[in-house]
């Protein structure tokens, strides 16, 4: 039987192969390489080559690599080293050029204002492309994982746990010393130096946490982490709890493209709709933008702030519950009378309204102690010994008005979930981003710009193709080159006359 045969290893030929011979026309790279000719470097810090009197390397060469690497989920400074000296598609974007580690992991660290503002480029260029919707957009959140333990993460009570450990340990290593003074004493494991030497041991980790301890005391945070000192333990879909950054996306409809992002070291999403929506209006260019979102935005500061942007939002309602766990008197089957600012419970009797001390409550509560005391399904609403208590928002009215309006639009809240959460599925399994290599807030913040520029990168690719797409970014260059002319010239100019 016969078969295909390969070409024999030490066979010389006349004319050797030409690099640009292995890359297809098709070749997605050659997208990478085209698109970076049309990127702004002037800001860009020159890279640094570590071999002693070698020139610096041009920072295009490292965005291109640094792109190509995120693009096919490579993202360490060392696998991007490896890939240079034997992947083809990395020998031909970079021309043959190989940087060392050291040299690729400073270019991202030294331009982190650079890399952001990269994405937002990209994602302008996406908007004249026609690429965008610009009118209806989702937002969501993400957990990634931190570049730090949970070992590493400490709360008051952890430290405390700790401390209390290392006495007891103190205190049954004294008492073995004690016991080997005694003639009748059994033989020890250890010898009273090696004892002593543990006990030392334990003291020296014992002011390490007590130092921890004052270090959490200083700050106004619940919990320290000593590796990443921004990351915070958060709940984890899918990994229980990890130490992680809360990222946050808006994502246009039209093509799934990522339009504003956000990260924060706060588990919870609420707070953060009117910020990113605003982050989206800036691309857009316009004023007006309706936002699906999950409850976990539901927040009445925030929501009041969109409308007043001319932002609408279409989320539900938080959901209600109680301590029983019984649905029938779950606090959205208590009825509220407005004329009477009272509320009806499930079995009809009345929760008024109580006075506060503060004149502007967080809270507005309403109750019916004697009501409850003879109630018969009392254990069924409640397990508070005196009766329910039921809490209205003082900006209930308005919520009232967002939930309406999310009622008669439910074709559009559920749109949602395909729009923004596919982008994450394919961040965290095709793009291998489901954990931060790099540490501290803006660190990671640039990491997360340069994960969404790269999967924004692959949707345009898949949209367009690469071959059209190729047209359409060597058509660009003498736009491009025209107004860095002109923009140099302007700088110039100025610069001449205000010193």
């Amino acid at each position: 039987m016969s078969f295909i045969q390969g070409t024999d290893r030490k066979q010389k030929t006349m004319f050797p192969d030409c690099i640009e011979d292995y890359i297809g026309e098709d070749n997605p790279v050659r997208v990478i390489d085209e698109y970076v000719k049309l990127v702004n470097m002037s800001a860009f810090t020159k890279s640094k080559e570590h071999r002693r009197g070698a020139p610096g390397y041009h920072p295009s060469v490292l965005l291109k690599l640094y792109l190509y690497g995120y693009v096919n989920g490579i993202r360490s400074s060392r696998k991007l080293e490896t890939e240079s000296h034997r992947n083809i598609e990395v020998v031909w974007l970079l021309q043959k050029l190989k940087p060392d580690f050291k040299t690729i992991a400073d270019f991202r660290k030294e331009n982190k204002t650079q890399l952001k503002q990269v994405f937002k480029d990209f994602t302008k260029l996406c908007k004249d492309l026609k690429l965008l919707g610009e009118e209806f957009i989702a937002i969501d959140g993400t957990k990634i994982q931190a570049n730090n333990s949970k070992k590493n993460n400490f709360s008051k009570k952890k430290i405390q746990r700790h401390k209390q450990y290392i006495e007891d340990k103190v205190n049954s290593y004294l008492d073995l010393l004690e016991s080997s003074d005694k003639d009748d004493s059994p033989k020890l494991k250890y010898t009273p130096e090696e004892i002593q030497q543990k006990i030392e041991k334990l003291k020296e980790r014992k002011i390490k946490f007590e130092e921890l301890e004052k270090k959490l005391q200083d700050s106004e945070s619940n919990e320290i982490s000593t590796v990443d000192e921004d990351a915070r333990l958060m709940d984890n879909k899918n990994n229980g709890v990890t130490v992680a950054y809360n990222i946050q996306t808006a994502v246009d409809s039209k093509h799934g493209i990522i339009v504003a992002y956000d990260v924060t070291n706060n588990p919870a999403d609420q707070g953060n709709l009117n910020s990113l929506a605003e982050k989206a209006k800036d691309i857009f260019g316009k004023r007006k933008l309706e936002v699906a979102a999950d409850k976990g935005y539901y927040q009445a500061d925030d929501l009041m702030k969109c409308e007043r942007n001319e932002t609408t939002v279409y989320l539900p309602k938080q959901s209600y519950s109680n301590a029983t766990g019984d649905k029938d008197f779950y606090g959205d089957k208590f009825t509220y009378v407005p004329e009477k600012d009272l509320y009806i419970c499930p079995l009809g009797h009345e929760l008024r309204r109580i006075n506060h001390k503060s004149k502007e409550p967080k809270r507005i509560k309403y109750r019916n102690y004697d009501a409850c005391k003879n109630c018969e399904s009392k254990s069924k609403c409640t397990t508070a010994a005196k009766g329910r208590i039921i809490n209205r928002s003082p900006n209930q009215d308005f919520l009232d008005t967002i939930d309406a309006r999310t009622e008669a639009n439910m074709d559009k809240y559920l749109q949602r979930q395909m729009i923004v959460e596919h982008p994450y599925g394919t961040i965290k399994r095709t793009m291998n981003a489901g954990y931060f290599l790099t540490r501290g807030m803006d660190s990671v913040t640039t990491e997360t710009a340069l994960v969404l520029l790269a999967y924004n990168f692959k949707r345009v690719i898949n949209i367009i193709g690469v071959k059209e797409l190729l047209r359409i970014l060597v058509a660009l260059r003498p736009t491009l080159s025209l107004y860095f002319y002109m923009f140099k010239s302007y700088c110039t100019k100025r610069q001449e006359i205000y010193g």
